[in-house]
C-alpha cells in the first residue's frame, strides 16, 4: 500500500484576491450561527492571508492580541472587530432578513 501525504486544509491558501476575500467574508457573515464564531474565524484567516504584522501596525493592536482575539477561543470587543475590518478594507452592511 502506498503512503498518502495529506496537508491540513487552510482557508488562507485560497484567499489570493479581493474577490475571494470578499466572497469568503460574506459567506461567513451569512452562515454565522449567531455567536460570531465564523465572522471571527474569517477575520483571522483574512488577517493571516494579508499579514498579521501589517494588520498590527494598521490597527495599533499587538500581533499577539490580534491572534488571541481572532482565535476560536477569542472574544474580541466590537471596537476591535471594527478596527480589524477597517484595516482589512471590509465593511458590514445590513439587509432585511426574510
Amino acid at each position: 500500500m502506498s503512503k498518502i501525504n495529506l496537508k491540513k486544509w487552510d482557508a488562507v491558501d485560497h484567499l489570493n484576491s479581493e474577490e475571494e476575500i470578499t466572497g469568503y467574508f460574506e459567506a461567513c457573515l451569512e452562515e454565522d450561527p449567531g455567536d460570531g464564531s465564523l465572522v471571527r474565524a474569517a477575520l483571522g484567516d483574512i488577517a493571516r492571508a494579508r499579514g498579521m504584522a501589517q494588520l498590527s501596525r494598521d490597527t495599533g493592536l499587538s500581533r499577539e492580541g490580534l491572534y488571541k482575539a481572532l482565535s476560536p477561543e477569542g472574544n474580541p470587543e466590537f471596537t476591535t472587530v471594527m478596527k480589524v475590518m477597517k484595516a482589512l478594507g471590509l465593511r458590514l452592511h445590513a439587509v432585511a432578513a426574510l
